[in-house]
């Protein structure tokens, strides 16, 4: 009986090390993936924000701020705002007029949201492999269910 015992002792360790060192890091890694993605899109509303009030003001000379790394700033003028440099990722950027700009934002933003609602999907598949991994270790050990009301999410 004491060797059984151990023996489920042994299992249950091996899947708490494996819900703590591969699930439980694969579902921050993802978590942090997709806060990155949200981070872009914001990024590229605010742009697109900016280039609609370029608009609505139809002015062309522009004074603004440049961050020119480390959070220093400079002040610029720019004498011509028609056309602006968009990154379009990998640190390549493309001259485009504002209208081709927003057609831009917007594929991208659509692009990127596709991308957060994947990993939204795959942070829900590892939510439920760390239950199901629970509940086995629950049924392994022999102990009760938790009402409904107990409960609380695993991360």
């Amino acid at each position: 009986m004491t060797s059984g015992m151990s023996n489920v002792d042994e299992k249950v360790l091996q899947y708490e090390t494996f819900i703590d060192e591969v699930l439980k890091q694969d579902l921050q890694r993802v978590l942090e993936q997709r806060d990155g993605v949200y981070e872009k899109i914001a990024q590229y509303l605010q742009l697109k924000n900016t280039i609609e009030s370029l608009q609505e003001s139809g002015c062309k000379d522009l004074k603004t701020e440049v961050d020119l790394g480390c959070n220093f700033y400079v002040q610029a003028h720019v004498e011509d705002s028609s056309r602006i440099f968009v990154a379009v990722g990998y640190g390549f950027y493309v001259e485009l007029t504002l209208p081709e700009a927003l057609k831009f934002i917007e594929k991208k933003t659509s692009q990127l949201t596709t991308h957060t609602d994947a990993l939204t999907k795959d942070a829900a598949k590892i939510k439920a492999n760390i239950r199901m991994v629970l509940e086995g270790l629950r049924e392994l050990q022999g102990l009760k269910d938790l009402p409904e009301e107990r409960r609380r999410e695993v991360y």
